[in-house]
């Protein structure tokens, strides 16, 4: 793995909270094609692409647009996210983060699975070794839409309402990777390659940005246990997110990620 590409300068060191991140700057970053095909339920039924996009604009919009002027009236969701950076080295399968800039002290690391064959990869590999001498800058997100929205939908349920049910559950579960997305765009804007984004937001979520993003709980990043690395790193109880049983993140609609800046990072097995 090429270690000659500039490390970027964080804008702070540490961690800094999103208090409250307004739902309509969250819509444009939505999946809608995973929202409507995969949380509601609307396939295509033999239209084309193109016929299925037309019938969403006139059938399937209005009802994302009424959710969010219901959710902005009555704070339904409310999306919030802690983010940082933070010095950094990888030593083998480690990813190294330290306390301060000069790497004096040692604050937490993280063991990530290797290919076993193909290129072998593992993300510790996107990182400056010890060995180099060199520091570099990892960033550590994390979001949620709170546990109103979850609740909210609980209870639609129980009513028996089970398409609102539907489309109350599935804007939660896009908007919290929606929001992901945001907060990634922030951190590349912040570390000085957003320009390098594809100029098309729908485009774009399809990683076509520099870097990547990975989420713990898939390939890559498997041990769920290390989020509560990233809660203490975060300072998540700023907005209310915590480690429940197995692992998982509280509130549900919650997620976090290590992101990456190295060019050749993208997504991979193991």
């Amino acid at each position: 793995m090429a270690h000659d590409n500039p490390v970027p300068e964080p804008p702070f060191w540490g961690s800094k909270c999103l208090e409250h991140v307004p739902l309509r700057s969250i819509v444009p970053y939505i999946n809608r094609n995973a929202l409507y095909k995969f949380q509601w339920g609307f396939k295509p039924q033999g239209r084309s692409p193109e016929e299925y996009q037309r019938w969403a604009r006139l059938e399937l919009d209005p009802i994302l647009k009424r959710l969010v002027a219901r959710s902005e009236e009555e704070q339904i969701l409310q999306p919030q996210a802690v983010y940082g950076y933070f010095p950094c080295q990888s030593q083998g399968d480690d990813l190294i983060v330290y306390a301060d800039p000069e790497g004096r002290e040692e604050r937490c690391r993280f063991t990530f699975p290797r290919q076993a064959k193909g290129r072998h990869l593992c993300i510790a590999d996107f990182f400056r070794p010890v060995a180099s001498g060199e520091m570099d800058v990892v960033a550590f997100q994390l979001v949620t839409v709170g546990q109103k929205a979850a609740d909210f939908a609980r209870r639609l349920f129980e009513q028996d309402q089970y398409q609102e049910y539907l489309f109350w559950h599935g804007l939660n579960v896009e908007a919290t990777e929606g929001l992901a997305e945001f907060v990634h765009k922030r951190i590349r804007t912040e570390l000085g390659f957003g320009g390098e984004d594809h100029r098309v937001i729908g485009e774009m979520i399809k990683q076509k940005y520099r870097g990547s993003r990975y989420s713990f709980g898939y390939p890559a990043c498997p041990n769920l246990a290390d989020q509560a690395k990233i809660l203490e790193l975060l300072d998540a109880e700023r907005i209310g997110v915590v480690m429940g049983e197995a692992d998982q993140l509280w509130p549900e609609e919650s997620t976090s990620a290590i992101v990456v800046h190295h060019p050749q990072a993208k997504y991979f097995s193991v």
